[in-house]
């Protein structure tokens, strides 16, 4: 070859590469859809086992994606694992290493600093569109929130550029909707005003049955015109049409959706075309209109031509609960948590393993199942990977990009250690590979065990769903139970045995390794 037709060849290849590496750059980012359900057990959806409530539209998300089985949120409770989620951080490290524990009270501030990285910041710096629909739940401005517009620092300082939704959660004030940082229908003249707990002149809100279980009484006055466009029958719409509306509007820009749903919070009040259609009680027919969300949403990416370049996750902020609704469920044969011990703010596996779905059309292999273990924080350095953000370590803080865990299939384990938060301090678990470490008897959640009582948790629940547990005897703990707990998931998923006396020195390893976590040495 001679130098001329060298020199052609190469600039010919050069172009080629050029060319290649123009296609690639040109090749729009993925959208991103994060579906949160609230309160959805690991037992409530077809795809998991579940019989007595129908969900199609989830079930194709699995069958076309990806099921995953030892996935779990950062925190047994609400705010927490939002936390979590939103910030890629363990939430027992917030505000100054204080934690966060509880659900954020109405008047709570906004939890997250604004000069915290958030996923949705990710994606802002790399171009999308970021919007958050439905539940909240992190607070408002400074201080204490005395919900005088604008209701700021919230959604729009963490990196969204539109907010819809229910500020607080569905059972509780004010029942109002916010968007962006106003309260939807207020009127100067008829402003919204806190009075607090048992205040009277509350304004009226929705009557609901008590079947539909405890929902919080009003805690506010005024803004009657507010008031009466939230309707607790018509949540679920509304906010999938706010969603699917958004997601209509962004053309050919790629975006992030957060879409937060208030199902399967109580109280439970689906839309009058989804009572009855379960056979799990109003718990069901709110799961069914879950799978209707779903649903509209999956046929909203369609008709805008982008679902092939979408990835949707669909998840849950805790387990499930067995308030009235739930126990109504568990009566009628729903295992809300499949068989696994606890429920929602407890530590067991029940109140943190949830469901876990992943749907990338062409990109995550359909119809497949993984057993990669996975916590929520995750999600913020996978969503970095896959908008092409680099995240340094201290913006990556607690999470692992689990982006091969989607799609591709590791033969290691990309995660081997997780903490997790219950609603008390003291029950701060580790897992380590298959063992789970719990300091303390009992699972650190609610207590209720009487027909009367809203919250049921603990070991009264075992003997409602029939989850046996060593350390419990006829729905009690026994006087004899150990100091703490330690299971074998591999072996024992269902947290039969409590093995912290057959294994002593794996107890105090884990014990050791915790406190590391706990002194911020790991």
């Amino acid at each position: 070859m001679n130098r001329g037709t060298f020199l052609v060849t190469g600039l010919l290849g050069l172009l080629a590469v050029s060319e290649r590496g123009a296609a690639a750059e040109a090749s729009p980012p993925p959208n991103v859809i994060l579906i949160f359900a609230d309160d959805l057990g690991y037992g409530d959806l077809g795809c998991y086992g579940a019989t007595k409530v129908k969900t199609p539209h989830i079930d194709r998300l699995a069958a076309e994606g990806r099921r995953f089985t030892d996935a779990h949120s950062s925190s047994a409770v609400c705010t927490p694992s939002r936390y979590g989620l939103l910030t890629g951080q363990y939430p027992f490290r917030a505000d100054g290493r204080k934690g966060l524990w509880g659900p954020a009270p109405v008047t709570s501030p906004l939890v997250i600093d604004p000069a915290t990285l958030t996923m949705a910041d990710v994606f802002k710096r790399r171009g999308y569109d970021t919007a958050v629909v439905g539940k909240w739940h992190l607070g408002f401005g400074t201080g204490t929130n005395d919900w005088i517009k604008p209701l700021r620092p919230g959604p729009q300082d963490l990196g969204f550029d539109y907010y819809f939704g229910m500020p607080v959660v569905n059972s509780a004030p004010p029942y109002v909707y916010v968007e962006n940082d106003r309260v939807v229908g207020a009127d100067p003249a008829d402003p919204l005003v806190y009075l607090g707990p048992n205040a009277k002149g509350a304004t009226p809100i929705t009557p609901i049955p008590p079947e539909a279980a405890q929902r919080t009484p009003n805690q506010f006055g005024g803004a009657v015109a507010a008031h009466q466009l939230f309707n607790d029958y018509e949540v679920g719409t509304k906010l999938t049409e706010k969603a699917t509306d958004w997601i209509k509007t962004r053309g050919r820009k790629p975006f992030f959706l957060f879409l937060s749903t208030t199902n399967v919070h109580h109280p439970f009040t689906p839309a009058k075309r989804f009572q009855g259609t379960s056979q799990a009680g109003l718990y069901g027919d709110f799961v069914h209109e879950l799978d209707w969300i779903v649903g509209e949403v999956m046929k909203t990416l369609g008709a805008a031509g982008v679902a092939d370049n979408t990835l949707v996750i669909l998840t849950s902020d805790n387990g499930g609960m067995f308030n009235l609704g739930g126990r109504r469920a568990a009566e009628l044969g729903h295992k809300i948590n499949g068989n696994l011990l606890g429920s929602k703010f407890g530590i067991w596996e029940g109140g943190h393993r949830v469901p876990f779905i992943a749907w990338w059309p062409g990109r995550i292999k359909a119809g497949t199942v993984s057993d990669q273990l996975i916590s929520q924080v995750d999600l913020m350095a996978t969503f970095a990977a896959i908008s092409g953000r680099k995240l340094s370590a201290a913006e990556q803080n607690d999470s692992i990009n689990m982006v091969e865990a989607l799609t591709g299939n590791p033969d290691r384990p990309l995660r081997t250690a997780m903490i997790v938060s219950p609603n008390k301090p003291t029950h701060l678990a580790l897992r380590n590979g298959k063992w789970m470490y719990i300091p303390a008897k009992n699972d650190g959640g609610f207590t209720g065990s009487k027909p009367e009582q809203h919250a049921w948790g603990g070991p009264s629940v075992t003997k409602l769903v029939h989850t046996p547990n060593s350390d419990i005897e006829n729905g009690e703990l026994k006087a004899d139970a150990p100091p703490a707990q330690l299971y074998d998931l591999e072996a024992d998923r269902n947290q039969t045995k409590n093995l912290y006396k057959e294994y002593p020195e794996v107890a105090a390893q884990m014990a050791a390794l915790l406190a590391d976590y706990k002194s911020g040495r790991k």
